[in-house]
């Protein structure tokens, strides 16, 4: 099959590589965008479910040359108008995407430049941007295959919506944004909901007049690098629940103990029907507890440093999950649960690249999203070098640097 030579090839149509595309077409610079599903931001169109909207608010939607204008900027958007807005952004800028085609490896070539085979065929090219984001893989604990298979297991981003899954409970294995958001919904919806309960924090959606996001923004906290955790594996850690729906709004475990919600602790095991279940329950809600706190105090903190008129306020203390009795086995045919979401996360791969380039967690090395390899490159994650690169807030800026030192 015939190569096929292009001067920058993007891997991955997602906020990252299309804006990556969006300042190459600025620059007068050739390239090509491959993209693995039928349309761009495949993580939004297919790995959601019906009602997700973004938890961050409509303000810091920052695609460079898209920028949010409506006159919602305190919502939330909804899943459809995210993709939406990102087909929108390809047809405007007219960025040169190839739909369908999925990427199989990236090799460096010894007399320079790269070999990207795909799908559809070989590309060289001077220049590779790796935009695949950072959750490819859906993580699972291996004593899943222990599960009874007459009981359903989906992950997070195969759940769509409650009335699509079969009767009865559900279990919901993971507390942090996606399982409490995921769990609430199911609540909300009339079905009996277990929710086994991590370490994952808690943050309100609106403080002292602003929403919590803003503060953060404003307070510098989401320009941390990763030298500001005491070990660089913490910054993988979950992210805070809080949600985007209806309006938004604070999610609290407490509060979902009241409201009918069974909690537990960690799962640990399972044997066909029986659960095996960590009595961590309270130590878990106490660490969620910690980080609504410190969240709090630095915001004081800031607005006292900056002089802010903003008057204090006192957040709702839930002390209802501490009630709960420990439970340390769970048999799910007998409190009727006939379904299992995983919401621990994804594992990110980076697998495609075949050089070494990765640290010990397996991300790549690199400095504000440039590598060692000449022209190798990575955009839309966190830490490049700040948390809010992964986000809409910071892609564009960390995509223009790219872009930039292509350009040369």
């Amino acid at each position: 099959m015939k190569t096929e030579y292009v001067e920058s090839l993007i891997v991955g149509g997602g906020q990252a590589g299309l804006a990556t595309s969006y300042f190459l077409s600025q620059r007068g610079r050739p390239h090509v965008v491959l993209e693995k599903a039928s349309g761009p931001g495949s993580a939004w169109r297919d790995g959601r479910w019906d009602s997700f909207t973004l938890v961050t608010p409509n303000w810091s939607f920052r695609l460079p040359g898209a920028e949010y204008e409506g006159d919602d900027p305190d919502g939330f958007m909804p899943r459809d108008e995210v993709v939406a807005r990102l087909e929108q952004y390809v047809a405007r800028y007219r960025l040169p995407v190839q739909h369908g085609v999925q990427v199989t490896g990236v090799r460096l070539l010894d007399s320079g430049g790269f070999r990207v085979e795909t799908d559809n065929g070989p590309y060289e090219a001077a220049n590779v941007v790796m935009a695949t984001g950072l959750f490819q893989r859906p993580r699972r604990p291996g004593f899943s295959a222990d599960l009874s298979s007459d009981v359903l297991q989906l992950h997070t981003g195969d759940y769509r919506r409650s009335d699509a899954l079969p009767p009865g409970a559900v279990l919901v294995v993971g507390s942090a944004q996606s399982g409490c958001q995921i769990a609430e919904e199911l609540n909300l919806s009339g079905r009996r909901v277990f929710l086994c309960v991590g370490s994952a924090g808690r943050a309100p959606r609106r403080y002292r007049g602003k929403d919590t996001y803003e503060w953060l923004s404003l307070a510098g906290f989401l320009d941390r690098t990763v030298d500001a955790f005491p070990s660089p594996g913490l910054r993988f850690a979950g992210n805070p629940h809080i949600s985007g729906a209806r309006g938004g709004h604070s999610l609290n475990l407490h509060q979902f103990a009241r409201d009918g919600v069974t909690l537990l602790g960690r799962l640990i095991g399972a044997d066909g029907h029986r659960l095996r279940l960590a009595p961590d329950l309270a130590a878990n809600l106490a660490k969620g507890d910690q980080l609504e706190t410190d969240i709090v105090n630095l915001i004081d903190g800031y607005i006292e440093r900056s002089g802010l008129d903003a008057p204090p306020e006192q957040l709702p203390q839930w002390r209802h999950g501490y009630d709960v009795p420990i439970v340390e086995e769970l048999d799910l045919k007998r409190a009727g649960i006939n379904t299992l979401i995983w919401a621990v996360g994804y594992t990110f791969d980076f697998g495609l690249v075949h050089l070494p380039l990765f640290d010990a967690y397996g991300f790549p090395v690199q400095q504000r999203g440039v590598t060692t390899c000449p022209g190798l490159y990575f955009a839309g994650l966190p830490w490049l070098p700040s948390q809010k690169t992964g986000l809409f807030l910071g892609v564009g800026e960390q995509a223009a640097h790219i872009a930039a030192t292509i350009a040369g």
